[in-house]
C-alpha cells in the first residue's frame, strides 16, 4: 500500500537552503513512504487505526450497500404497485432480482481487496471451515455483517415508510404479509417446512459453489474487476431460479438484520415467532449447511489449491518431501563445492 502525503512546494527554497536544513518539511513535496524500507508504513496515527479495522469495515459497508439497494428494490417493485402510492408500477420481480445482484457485487467490490468480500457469515463459515480463513476473525466479520445489513435496511425503511403508511393503512399498523416480507424472508404458504430448508440449502449451495469456481485459478485467473460482475451473474441466476419458494435468503445477516429492524420498528415479536422460529432455522442454518457441504464437495472432487483442508499434505508426505528436500541441497553443495 503507498500512502502518500502531500506537502506544499515552495519554489522560492533554493537548493542550497535545502542542502542546509534537511530536515525542514516544507521543502518537500511528496513522500511516499512505500520507496523507504525503513519507514514505518503509516504515516500517522489514524492510517495504523484503519489498518486494524478496515476489514470489518469493509464487511459493514458491503452488507449495507447489500441490502440497502436488495431491499430498496423489495419495496419500490412492491408499494409501487399500490395505485395509492403510484399511478403506475416503479418495478417487478425482475427489478427485485436486479437489485440484489447488483447490491452484492456492488458490496463485493468494495469489500473484496480489504476483507475478501464476504458480506454472508455463511460465506465466512464455509472459507473458515475449509479453506483455512482464520476462525478468530469470524465473530468480528459476522457481527460487521449483520450491522451493516441492518443499517442498509434501516435506510429504507426510513425511505420508504411513508409509502408503507398508506400501503398498511396507517402508520400504527404493520404486517409481514403486506410490508415485513420486504425486508425479510418467508416461506410461501404452500411449502411445507423441510422444503423451505431444502430450497436455502440448495440456493446457497450453487451460491458458494459459484464463488469457489470464479476464484479457482485453475478455472483461468480473472482480469481485474470482473469477479463482481461473475457476482452479479451469479446472484442473478439463483433468485430468478430459485427465489420463489423462500425469497432466497442466502445470506444470514441479509435475512436476520432487516428482520431485527423490522421488530424495532412496529412489526413485533411476529417477525421471530414465525412458523416456529423458521428465522433460525431456515435463513440462518439452511445456508450454512449449505455452503458448508458444497465447499467440502468442491474442494474434495476439483480444487488443488493448498489452502483446503482436503488438500493438506499427510504426515508420511510432509517427511518424504523434508528427507527430499535435505537431500537435494546436500547435492547442491557438493556440486558447488
Amino acid at each position: 500500500m503507498t500512502d502518500i502525503i502531500e506537502k506544499p512546494l515552495h519554489s522560492e527554497i533554493s537548493n542550497s537552503s535545502y542542502s542546509t536544513q534537511p530536515n525542514d518539511m516544507t521543502v518537500l513535496g511528496v513522500v511516499d513512504f512505500a520507496d523507504c524500507d525503513q519507514c514505518s508504513p503509516y504515516p500517522n496515527r489514524w492510517s495504523s487505526i484503519r489498518e486494524r479495522i478496515s476489514a470489518p469495515a469493509a464487511e459493514f459497508m458491503g452488507a449495507f450497500i447489500l441490502c440497502l439497494l436488495g431491499c430498496g428494490g423489495n419495496c419500490q417493485a412492491n408499494l409501487s404497485a399500490n395505485k395509492s402510492v403510484s399511478a403506475s408500477p416503479a418495478g417487478n420481480v425482475v427489478t427485485s432480482n436486479l437489485s440484489w445482484a447488483i447490491g452484492l457485487s456492488l458490496g463485493v467490490w468494495i469489500s473484496v481487496n480489504h476483507s475478501g468480500g464476504h458480506l454472508n457469515p455463511a460465506v465466512t463459515i464455509a472459507f473458515a471451515t475449509v479453506r483455512g480463513f482464520p476462525w478468530k476473525k469470524v465473530p468480528i466479520y459476522l457481527l460487521a455483517q449483520l450491522l451493516g445489513a441492518l443499517c442498509g435496511a434501516g435506510v429504507v425503511y426510513a425511505t420508504y415508510f411513508n409509502a408503507i403508511d398508506i400501503v398498511e393503512g396507517g402508520s400504527d399498523i404493520r404486517t409481514i404479509a403486506v410490508s415485513g416480507n420486504l425486508f425479510g424472508t418467508y416461506a410461501a404458504d404452500y411449502l411445507p417446512s423441510v422444503s423451505a430448508f431444502f430450497a436455502e440449502f440448495i440456493g446457497s449451495a450453487m451460491l458458494i459453489t459459484g464463488i469457489f469456481m470464479l476464484t479457482d485459478k485453475r478455472n483461468g485467473p480473472l482480469p481485474p474487476g470482473v469477479l463482481p460482475v461473475g457476482i452479479f451473474l451469479l446472484l442473478l441466476g439463483i433468485g430468478s431460479a430459485l427465489g420463489m419458494d423462500t425469497g432466497a435468503a442466502l445470506n444470514p445477516a441479509r435475512d436476520l438484520g432487516p428482520r431485527i429492524l423490522t421488530a424495532m420498528v412496529g412489526y413485533g415479536s411476529a417477525v421471530f415467532n414465525f412458523r416456529n422460529q423458521y428465522w433460525l432455522w431456515c435463513p440462518i442454518l439452511g445456508p450454512i449447511f449449505g455452503m458448508v457441504v458444497a465447499a467440502f464437495f468442491y474442494d474434495a472432487m476439483l480444487y488443488r489449491g493448498s489452502d483446503s483442508i482436503t488438500n493438506r499434505p499427510s504426515e508420511e508426505t510432509e517427511r518424504h518431501h523434508l528427507h527430499s528436500c535435505a537431500h537435494n541441497k546436500r547435492d547442491g553443495v557438493a556440486g558447488i563445492v
